[in-house]
């Protein structure tokens, strides 16, 4: 960060104001008294100011630097640091305004966070700030004015960046639900313990009991021993391939709480796959709207989750009709042999879904297709009728057509061999982690 070169750098406080306000009247006091005094309350202001002048730091004496880290997760509270490092023999008030682009928020504010900076001191400020717009944004610049305790001037810098920001999909999901998979707790977040039945299996090791756990894979012996319930963990030796699509067009862009709903499909294709990559397959990602936005080919380990993450991070949902035809096309020429297709779409348009289902159909011949269809909650609620007025019945029964179209579409997906999940964009991460590891443990592929 480096200081922009002002003429001036030394602005007057709202304390040196009141000061001449107080002194003025004492100019109109008739006579030589009134010279007198408004002389002497002139010639004490401007001691004041020149005593808090001389207190001020010079720019050589304080330092501000801004610590911004280089990546953060969508919706994501994460903190930055402002570090104040003073070299001067005196105490001062530092007030920091930063400009951060519009998609972040939080830090400090263009108000400006004080902090008190004792002599020779360094003082670190920490403060949220919070990504609601993915992409790459440059950093704004850092002001920061100082004053002494008297108050009366302030010195000032501002200094310009050269480094951005990246806002990428958030990957909270991901830790939290890998930070259970390690206590072995992800029933906490409603996914269960699934296994496979029958031979095949290998052990992997002991744990606690959860609920959803085999009985019959309990160690009593184990259980004895802890006195506590204690379960055998088996492994399946079992690689698939697991691609996500993940529908980018104009029903993607409505709003389920903070954010469209196109961003809570990302962030559980991301979970996914995270899970998927922990369990030993291969995965990849395609987005389209009405054409292919994005593709990653499945491919195994830790770097596939990466890759899958930057993939997605300049990708948004667009108001244009998603193309399912050429999506499809595109997934028959590149991903040939027999896959999990987990696909997070949206289906409350009539004419849109018979083509998704007619795609879908062809599709679920070669591979395993999983359809999680994003359910519009405000829609659901709009189907009760709030009032007894005729506009309130109208838009009820509106409401109630579109939602039977859509029940229409989605049991014509499964009678043509499709998985349907039909979730609330807010709680559907443990429903599709649920069906990917029930799908791997009746080992379906």
């Amino acid at each position: 960060m480096r200081p922009v070169r002002r003429l001036l750098r030394i602005s007057a406080e709202p304390r040196l104001a009141l000061a001449c306000a107080l002194v003025a009247p004492l100019w109109f006091i008739p006579g030589v008294a009134g010279l007198v005094l408004g002389g002497a309350g002139l010639a004490a202001v401007v001691v004041a100011t020149i005593v808090d002048w001389m207190r001020l730091p010079g720019r050589e004496y304080l330092a501000v630097e801004r610590e911004v880290p280089e990546s953060l997760g969508l919706g994501d509270e994460t903190p930055i640091r402002y570090v104040v490092q003073s070299r001067w023999r005196r105490d001062v008030t530092v007030r920091i305004a930063d400009e951060l682009p519009d998609a972040l928020q939080g830090g400090a504010t263009a108000s400006g966070t004080a902090v008190a900076v004792p002599a020779g001191a360094e003082v670190v400020v920490t403060l949220p700030v919070t990504g609601v717009r993915r992409g790459r944004f440059p950093l704004g610049r850092v002001g920061w004015r100082a004053h002494t305790p008297l108050g009366l001037l302030a010195a000032y810098w501002i200094g310009e960046s050269e480094h951005s920001v990246l806002v990428a999909p958030s990957v909270s999901g991901v830790r939290r639900f890998r930070l259970l998979a390690i206590q072995h707790r992800l029933h906490t977040a409603g996914v269960r313990a699934l296994r496979r039945k029958g031979e095949g299996q290998s052990f992997a090791g002991l744990r606690e009991y959860a609920v959803g756990d085999d009985p019959r894979h309990v160690d009593w012996k184990a259980t004895a021993r802890r006195n506590t319930l204690i379960t055998r963990e088996y492994s399946i030796e079992q690689s698939q391939t697991v691609l996500t699509l993940v529908d980018a067009g104009r029903g993607m862009t409505q709003l389920a709480g903070a954010y469209p709903r196109f961003e809570h499909a990302l962030s559980s294709a991301l979970v996914l796959t995270d899970v998927a990559v922990a369990a030993g397959d291969r995965v990849g990602t395609l987005l389209f709207d009405d054409e292919v936005r994005a593709f990653v080919p499945p491919r195994r380990g830790r770097g596939a989750l990466g890759a899958i993450r930057n993939a997605l991070i300049p990708v948004t949902a667009t108001m244009t009709e998603p193309d399912y035809a050429a999506a499809f096309r595109y997934l028959a020429v590149h991903q040939r042999r027999r896959a999990l297709i987990v696909f997070f779409t949206d289906v409350i348009d009539v004419r849109a879904s018979r083509a998704l289902v007619a795609h879908v159909t062809r599709s679920a011949a070669r591979h395993l297709v999983v359809i999680v269809a994003l359910r519009n909650d405000a829609l659901i609620a709009s189907a009760l009728p709030s009032g007894r007025k005729a506009l309130d019945l109208y838009e009820s029964a509106a409401a109630e057509e579109l939602i039977s179209s859509r029940d229409e579409a989605l049991e014509r997906m499964r009678r043509a061999g499709a998985t349907v999940l039909d979730v609330s964009p807010t709680g559907m991460t443990a429903a599709v982690v649920n069906r990917y590891l029930e799908i791997k443990g009746r080992g379906a592929l």
